[in-house]
């Protein structure tokens, strides 16, 4: 018992680690050093953990040193192994008592370390491998018992819920933090004003994301095709920007030659090679004079479009890798780098264009202003060059007529010739046509001219349709005063169109066409003015599918964007034109829902997009089904704040979530409130077994005929000092999700058998006790062995001890469900079938199981004598029950109506509040058991 309580108390200790915020290399080390203490034959314990190359490397151990070597020198390779092999396939121990006589191990390991006897066990959950666990000797075998190995694997399950829950925190903190920092490189990139402001901020963050400043970016040379130059180094590198820049001139770089830089600009897609010099791609005289080892190269895409690529490198020494989600984040950040960098580049192209082209149109001017002078003596030639100029240039005297055109001027105007101009008024080119009325609000000629060029105006075309244009216009001068003007302008529609499309992509997604995040938010912020100033609500909807990354695991990215495609058709069908459905991101939705009266407006929307999730979704053929969960808040109720609504929102949308999905929910205070409470119970759940707050009651059963106690079922009961007693509704879910449910119901066990030991000893007949296991209880590989050594401690006879489980674990009929209920019928025990009734399972699947009792669910027997559904219900299930020899109790019996209708049924057994609320034992044992005659109804 000693050794057993020691055992508990460890079980107990870690599982408190497990669940604070200790290291991971913490809690492991106390595994081993449990592991080690229990097993006191073996020499040696250590922890593996996987590694991206399939091997595994130690992580912690006892000792810390083998054969000169640190336990992280140490590599197990499955390919090299074939026992290793065995045990991650089968995810079961595998122990060898003499390794002379079996040649799975590794012959070099078992030779180099003298081991004599093996013993492999996974660490494994939900059919997840997290790593492996070795003992071994150095020469005396350690001859362990079935139970020593089910010792070993009990703290085994304790490491791998450690893993477990590490890896989850890990990755919830990782995508909060990184869901945080896109937030703000978007908010940061979007006031830069300069590309260097920008590609600073990008270095920063890519630096502090991949922990590696040595960063460059080449871009595209605006002034020649396809070619990229050294833009800019990180001033935070291990070179200087001069440096840099007169090791590129010295190389010489050549980037249409270079395989990885091409590589990286046609694919569109990142290249990591973590050693250049086992890599043919990489140009290794260039990567020996700047001293790189590795590089991870990033292309700035947008619009299908590469600006350049930002590079990663590595100066020390070769090897480095990142984690593929550092990798995949960094990309991230170059992309949002790379659409901001898009228009700066842009703008500023366009503004040296505009320069050198307004340069270029005022010395054409002049000099045309030379040549309309002398008109009447131009020559040939002069003729010749004004018509093959390629800009518009046509002639007005101070009456605005049209004197003279070139054919470039006629043809972007829709003239056939320069004759259909000429004599024409100005008006034909810089109006419409006018009418008699409107004639008088046109400018004049001489007004027009005193603008001298305009970059964002419009001409007219013959057909009266306009095109945006840019023009200089000069006047002619005569002998004392100006005599003409000559106007000289280009068609400027493509670069309108740019424009144009740069401004829908910073405000609209790529890939549903639907408002972006920025767009949400300057809607949201006007609709809440709105709501406002005429005493209106609005609704903010967070969406986020269910299930997404699973497809896009199974059918790749390209479909998943498909899907994110056809989920936005599907939800701007489902709302009012006046609502704005965004995509935020990732697999996120959201929509604003304004003048809103009623919630009953909200809930219909919001029933009409789970609706609108019922249809398959076709993906190039592929017929796929998801679903989406809903967080609603509602202005000025939740908040007046956007951001805070839609935190809200984000919030509401998480509590759907845990109701299993493909539901909306409405934000509520109380979701924080809960939040907080649960954490409370949760710290308190830690201390509770140690401390000895948990008690056991018992509630009789009683037998219908014999009217006499036959047999108990054990129920935990927690009393905090502080919080009082705490309903088992609210701390038994927090124990499942925690791992304590496993050593609590370890003791509930225990005491349960050893309390009906007590009243036997004390002369008392040897009732039957039930005792509830949990679905995680019941998928503990060592479940069976922990009964049987319970029954062996405690002396309890088995028939005295039925375990009851509930039909949600049953339904499932898998073959191990099948094989661990058959083992343990096998131990003389009885087993029962919890809240039957409820799971939606056939009579007929019970034909397969080993149980002895059906427990027909109180919900049946509560409303038995009004609800005529009920009352067939339960007399089916009493009558198929006796058929199959199988006995029945009902629960809930709470009235004498309630009790003669089960026994004329016939029930076997009855329990509820009519005989006993859950009691104490003293109070159970004064009740019952020193009653001289037997307990009558």
């Amino acid at each position: 018992m000693c050794k057993e309580h020691s055992r508990y108390s460890r079980l107990a200790n870690l599982t408190k680690m497990i669940n604070t915020k200790l290291e991971l290399r913490e809690v492991l080390q106390h595994v081993v050093t449990a592991i080690s203490e229990e097993i006191v034959t073996c020499d040696t314990v250590g922890i593996y953990l996987p590694q991206g190359d399939g091997t595994f490397r130690g992580y912690v151990g006892k000792p810390d040193v083998l054969n000169d070597m640190t336990l992280d020198m140490h590599i197990v390779d499955p390919e090299n192994d074939p026992l290793v092999k065995e045990v991650i396939h089968s995810q079961k121990s595998v122990y060898i008592e003499n390794t002379d006589d079996d040649r799975r191990p590794d012959q070099q390991a078992v030779h180099s370390f003298g081991i004599k006897s093996l013993l492999v066990t996974p660490i494994s959950y939900d059919e997840e491998m997290y790593g492996l666990v070795f003992l071994f000797d150095y020469g005396i075998t350690m001859k362990l018992t079935d139970t020593e190995i089910q010792t070993v694997e009990a703290y085994v399950n304790m490491a791998a819920v450690a893993i477990r829950n590490a890896e989850t925190i890990t990755r919830k903190e990782k995508l909060l933090s990184e869901k945080q920092l896109l937030l703000d490189v978007s908010r940061e990139l979007s006031l830069s004003a300069s590309i260097k402001d920008v590609l600073d901020k990008c270095f920063d963050y890519v630096g502090r994301v991949l922990d590696n400043h040595d960063i460059g970016a080449h871009l595209l040379d605006p002034t020649v095709q396809h070619k990229f130059k050294p833009a800019m180094l990180n001033d935070k590198s291990n070179w200087t920007e001069k440096e840099w820049m007169r090791t590129h001139r010295k190389v010489n770089l050549n980037h249409s030659s270079d395989e990885v830089f091409q590589e990286v600009i046609q694919t569109k897609s990142a290249v990591f090679i973590k050693d250049v010099f086992e890599d043919n791609r990489p140009n290794h005289f260039a990567c020996r004079q700047f001293g790189i080892k590795g590089i991870y190269m990033m292309p700035l895409r947008v619009m299908g479009t590469v600006l350049g690529t930002i590079a990663v490198v590595n100066l020390n020494r070769p090897g480095l890798v990142y984690k593929e989600s550092d990798m995949q984040l960094a990309q991230s950040i170059v992309d949002t780098t790379a659409s901001i960098l898009y228009n700066l580049l842009y703008m500023e192209k366009q503004e040296e264009v505009i320069a050198e082209r307004t340069s270029e149109l005022q010395q054409k001017n002049q000099e045309l202003g030379e040549v309309v002078q002398k008109l009447q003596r131009l020559s040939r030639e002069n003729e010749m060059i004004l018509n093959s100029a390629g800009e518009g240039i046509f002639g007005l005297d101070i009456h605005g007529i049209i004197t003279f055109c070139n054919p470039a001027a006629a043809s972007l105007l829709g003239y056939e010739n320069k004759d259909e101009l000429i004599g024409k008024s100005y008006k034909r080119i810089f109006f419409r046509i006018p009418t008699q009325s409107s004639a008088s609000s046109y400018f004049s000629v001489q007004q027009i001219a005193l603008t001298k060029y305009g970059t964002d105006e419009k001409f007219y075309r013959k057909d009266g349709s306009d095109f945006p244009v840019e023009y200089i216009i000069s006047p002619i001068k005569g002998e004392d005063a100006e005599s003409g003007y000559v106007v000289t302008f280009k068609d400027i529609t493509f670069r309108k169109q740019m424009e144009e499309k740069v401004k829908y992509h910073a405000y609209y997604d790529s890939i549903t066409n639907l408002p972006n995040r920025v767009l949400l938010k300057d809607r949201l912020h006007q609709a809440i003015q709105n709501a406002a100033l005429h005493n209106e609500q609005l609704a903010v909807l967070f969406l986020d599918l269910d299930r997404f990354k699973n497809i896009n695991d199974t059918f790749g990215h390209s479909f998943g964007d498909l899907l994110l495609s056809q989920v936005g058709d599907r939800l701007l069908d489902s709302v009012r034109k006046v609502d704005t459905v965004s995509r935020q991101g990732g697999d996120e939705f959201t929509i604003i829902l304004p003048n809103i009266q009623h919630h009953e407006e909200i809930e219909w929307i919001s029933d009409q997009i789970l609706d609108s999730f019922s249809r398959p979704f076709d993906l190039d053929g592929m017929e796929v089904f998801t679903s989406t969960s809903i967080g609603i808040s509602v202005y000025p109720h939740d908040s007046e704040d956007p951001e805070v609504l839609i935190k809200n929102a984000d919030t509401a949308m998480y509590k759907s979530k845990e109701l299993a999905g493909n539901k909306y929910q409405f934000y509520t205070k109380d979701m924080d409130d809960h939040s907080i409470e649960n954490v409370k119970i949760e710290n308190a759940l830690y201390k509770a077994l140690s401390k000895d707050e948990f008690h056991i009651y018992y509630q009789p059963q009683m037998d219908a005929v014999q009217e006499e106690v036959v047999g108990v079922e054990a129920l935990i009961r927690w009393e905090h000092p502080t919080m009082g007693m705490i309903s088992p509704g609210e701390f038994i879910p927090i124990a499942e999700e925690t791992g304590l449910i496993i050593p609590i119901g370890e003791w509930v066990l225990r005491q349960a058998c050893q309390q009906i030991m007590e009243w036997k000893r004390q002369g008392y007949a040897c009732l039957s006790v039930s005792v509830n296991l949990s679905a995680r209880q019941f998928k503990q590989r060592n479940l069976v062995a922990i009964v049987k050594e319970t029954l062996e401690e405690t002396g309890i006879d088995p028939e005295c001890l039925e375990l009851e489980l509930t039909e949600n674990i049953i339904i499932q009929n898998t073959d191990d469900t099948i094989k661990t209920m058959r083992d343990l019928k096998s131990l003389g025990i009885k087993i029962s079938i919890d809240d039957f009734g409820t799971g939606y399972s056939s009579l007929g699947y019970l034909k397969n199981f080993p149980i002895s009792t059906l427990k027909i669910d109180k919900s049946f027997v509560h409303d038995v004598m009004e609800n005529e559904n009920n009352e067939a219900i339960t007399h089916t299930i009493i009558t198929l029950a006796h058929n199959l020899n199988l006995r029945v109790i009902a629960e809930g019996v709470e009235t004498k109506e309630q009790l003669d209708f089960l026994v004329a049924k016939e029930c076997d057994y009855l329990q509820g509040y009519y005989f006993s609320k859950p009691i104490d034992a003293a109070t159970f044992k004064k009740k019952y058991l020193q009653r001289e005659s037997s307990t009558s109804f």
